[in-house]
């Protein structure tokens, strides 16, 4: 196979634009060291199959796809987050990473772009494959649920 510069400059400005993007939401999916990992993987897969991956498209929601079926097929090692650390970060409640990790993928993954990464529904939704209704929903489903393990009332 023959790469020429176009080719390799495309690809680099692809990457610049949506590695991140696809990073936090594997990030967000899978805890920090495996999502990293997944996102890694699913640029690489991007790369072989650039003459595919740079004409689709929701090209970002396509390499999320790939990153979750990157890693092996066996539970997620416990804890997805590092613990809080009380003294470095005082305005992060301490049980929030336990509580997220009860979470459903979808769940957590909604909650986490949403509130921590600023994202859109809209985006949520593309990135993901789901409606925009859906991630209403499990956003409302997540909030019940970190609400009713954190102790606060909406």
């Amino acid at each position: 196979m023959t790469v020429d510069q176009a080719q390799v400059d495309s690809f680099t400005a692809f990457f610049r634009r949506l590695e991140p993007q696809v990073r936090r939401g594997l990030v967000a999916t899978l805890g920090f060291q495996i999502g990293q990992e997944a996102a890694a993987a699913a640029m690489v897969y991007a790369w072989q199959h650039w003459d595919r991956v740079r004409v689709m498209e929701n090209p970002a929601g396509y390499l999320y796809r790939v990153g979750c079926h990157s890693r092996p097929r066996r539970r997620l090692p416990r804890p997805l987050f590092p613990e809080v650390d009380e003294g470095r970060w005082p305005w992060v409640e301490p049980a929030l990473p336990r509580a997220l990790q009860r979470l459903s993928e979808h769940q957590r993954t909604v909650v986490i772009l949403l509130h921590c990464f600023q994202w859109t529904h809209a985006e949520v939704a593309d990135l993901l494959g789901i409606a925009r209704g859906s991630v209403q929903e499990h956003e409302q489903r997540a909030l019940r649920r970190l609400r009713r393990a954190l102790g606060v009332t909406p």
